[in-house]
Formats: structure tokens, sequence, C-alpha cells
């Protein structure tokens, strides 16, 4: 794993102002698993991350482990970088408008009538799945400032 994301556990835990012991037993873990994780010596399981990211309040932290923890998940989910919210926002926005303006939806639905994508269709097809992505990952870029440290959709109060 490399030495940045080895470390984004500690990073996390010392950004949200807890020692390795007050960290250990609100996550429920020992000192010695706690200080095994952020040196790399041990990966935490899912759920120990789903903990600190909410202890912590770092959404990110749990797109950075399954980054580097599921290949699988490198595979199917697109490159989420850390973006401020009005930026992320504003982003999504852009994208939705340009997806809108091009038509790219009707073309899709359009394309799918048939329930077949012939040669003459995949090009364009594939340019309107490149499109979706993108707004999939400014979707989840905007998916990492959820309040309250909630993972997953976002409980708006």
């Amino acid at each position: 794993m490399p030495e940045e994301y080895r470390n984004i556990y500690k990073i996390c835990r010392k950004s949200a102002g807890y020692t390795q012991e007050a960290a250990a037993e609100r996550l429920g873990v020992s000192v010695e698993s706690l200080r095994a994780y952020e040196t790399g010596q041990r990966i935490p399981s899912n759920e120990v991350v789903e903990l600190m990211v909410i202890l912590y309040n770092a959404q990110h932290l749990a797109v950075h482990h399954l980054r580097e923890t599921n290949a699988l998940y490198g595979r199917i989910v697109p490159q989420v970088d850390e973006r401020s919210l009005m930026e992320a926002a504003l982003r999504i926005h852009n994208r939705l408008g340009q997806i809108e303006k091009r038509g790219s939806l009707d073309r899709l639905l359009e394309i799918a009538e048939d329930n077949i994508i012939d040669d003459a269709e995949r090009p364009e097809f594939m340019a309107i799945v490149t499109e979706l992505r993108e707004i999939v990952r400014v979707a989840l870029e905007l998916q990492l400032h959820c309040p309250d440290g909630e993972v997953g959709p976002c409980a708006w109060h």
C-alpha cells in the first residue's frame, strides 16, 4: 500500500484531534490494532473504517480505503478528487447542463429503443456512457460533503 494511504488512518485521526488511546476506545479496537493500521502492518476491516469515517468525520477516508484495498472498486468506481462543496456542486450542475444541452439522454433512449447497440451506434453510445461516468464521478465528489459523518446517501436534517 502506498505510504500516503498507509498513513491516511493516522492523518484522519490526528486531524480529528484524537489520541490513539481515545480513538481506539471509541472504535472498539485495541491501541495495538490501531497502531498497526496506522503503520501499514495491518489493514482495517471495512467495518472499522466505517466507524473511523464517522468518528473522524472524514468521508474521504472511505474512498481512499476502498480504492487501495479493493481492486474491483478501482475498476468500477471512477477516480474521485477532493473538492470544495461549491466546486463539486458547480461541476455537477455544469455536467448535467451539458448532457441536457447535447440531448444525450434522448439520444441514449433512441439507441436503446430496439434493445441493440449496432456498430454504427456504438461510438455515440460509448460517448454518452463516458458523459454519464463523469456525472457519477462529480456526484461522488459531492458525496464527500455529507453532513454528520454519514456514509452512503446523505441524511439531510
